[in-house]
C-alpha cells in the first residue's frame, strides 16, 4: 500500500487529512527523501502521540528518522516508543 492508498484506508477509518494535512505529508515525503514505509509509519506514529495529524510534529518526525537513518517501520515505533512519543 503506497502513502497514499494508506491516507485514504485511514479516512475511511475515520481519520481526517484536510488539503494541507495532505500537502504536509508529500512535503515531508520529498523533503526527507523517505520511503513509503517510513513515511506511513511517521504518520502513524504522528496519529498516536498527538491523536490528530499535527503536521510539524509530523516533518520533526521525519526529519529525525532520516537522521537516524531509520529505514523500516519496526525501527520508527522503535525510535517512538525509545523517544517517549507513545506515552
Amino acid at each position: 500500500m503506497n502513502v497514499e492508498q494508506y491516507i485514504e484506508h485511514l479516512e475511511y477509518k475515520g481519520f481526517i487529512f484536510g488539503d494541507d494535512a495532505k500537502g504536509f505529508i508529500f512535503f515531508g515525503k520529498e523533503m526527507t527523501d523517505s520511503s513509503d514505509q517510513v513515511v506511513k509509519a511517521a504518520i502513524e506514529i504522528t496519529l498516536k502521540a498527538q491523536k490528530t495529524f499535527d503536521g510539524s510534529f509530523y516533518i520533526s518526525l521525519l526529519e529525525a528518522l532520516k537522521e537516524r537513518r531509520v529505514l523500516t517501520r519496526r525501527k520508527a515505533l522503535q525510535f517512538a516508543e525509545e523517544s517517549n512519543l507513545l506515552n
